[in-house]
């Protein structure tokens, strides 16, 4: 086992966020085996059944060395909201419960954990749908100039998926995501009551593990993964957002060469690493810092 560079408390609830392959889960199986405790995903993709190589889920292995809980329980063809994960996550936390080692790294879940989440009514299909049409469409730009003043100027306008969430809201609701969010209620979890950890990682490093990783779910059968979801295969679905499947299922349509699906592959999971690094960056300098790579890993 690795050495530390800070002493976790053995009764007290850890949270740890990083990027794609910075060895999160690793860090928690650790944490739980030497002092105890469940281990509770906090990964907007590894809540999907169906994609388990592609999302990085524990292995069956991982699973039978420590309690593992909410991975691969919503079914692929389903929506699934931070709202959703806030409910299924909230049996786990009380004194009552054993320690919760929560990780992840979907920033959204860590904010709406310690910080509250503002309770939204959910969206019909028919404007969902309006809203992946005119987004297909190009219509981004559309979206951002019909938001509120207040919300357009508080998300990043550069996401689509923020700004069609936006969107939606102001449309279903007829007041604005950024209004809805200042009604916030207490959070599930304040982050002063647990010991928080975030992965600050070298990004040649973490680029070269990224690589490595995804050559290692090519060898360990992501591509017989695909296959096995292909006749379901559905883009609009949040679980085809998996990094890799799009790539992998355009290869199955002969639109790609495997060399291309993968470098393909590559180059998104470090475009999401980027974007999750900034994340962390501007909301979680108050965590402990854990440097990778480092003398202490």
């Amino acid at each position: 086992m690795r050495s530390l560079p800070f002493d976790i408390p053995d009764d007290m609830p850890v949270l740890i966020a990083g990027p794609t392959a910075s060895g999160k889960s690793a860090l928690a199986l650790e944490i739980v085996e030497r002092g105890g405790g469940i281990i509770v995903n906090a990964d907007a993709l590894q809540v999907y059944s169906g994609w388990r190589i592609l999302t990085a889920r524990p292995s069956d292995d991982e699973e039978a060395r420590a309690p593992h809980r909410l991975y691969g329980h919503v079914p692929f063809d389903q929506d699934y909201s931070v709202g959703a994960w806030l409910r299924d996550i909230a049996p786990f936390i009380g004194k009552d419960q054993p320690r919760p080692v929560i990780v992840g790294g979907t920033g959204l879940y860590f904010r709406a954990l310690c910080e509250g989440l503002a309770e939204i009514p959910p969206t019909s299909t028919e404007i969902r749908a309006e809203a992946d049409a005119l987004l297909a469409s190009g219509g981004l730009d559309t979206m951002i100039a019909e938001l509120d003043v207040e919300s357009a100027a508080r998300i990043d306008l550069q996401n689509p998926v923020r700004v069609q969430r936006a969107w939606e809201v102001l449309r279903a609701t007829g007041r604005g995501i950024a209004s809805w969010q200042d009604d916030t209620p207490p959070p599930l979890l304040p982050v002063t009551d647990t010991f928080p950890i975030v992965m600050n990682t070298n990004v040649d490093w973490l680029n070269a593990r990224i690589e490595k990783r995804f050559d290692l779910m090519l060898d360990g059968g992501a591509l017989e993964e695909a296959r096995m979801m292909e006749p379901h295969w559905d883009p609009a679905l949040l679980s085809s957002r998996a990094i890799g499947a799009p790539e992998l299922m355009s290869y199955l349509h002969a639109n790609l060469t495997l060399d291309e699906a993968r470098n393909a592959a590559v180059i998104s999971s470090r475009q999401y690493a980027k974007r999750q690094r900034t994340w962390f960056r501007k909301r979680m300098s108050g965590w402990n810092i854990l440097d990778l790579p480092g003398e202490s890993v």
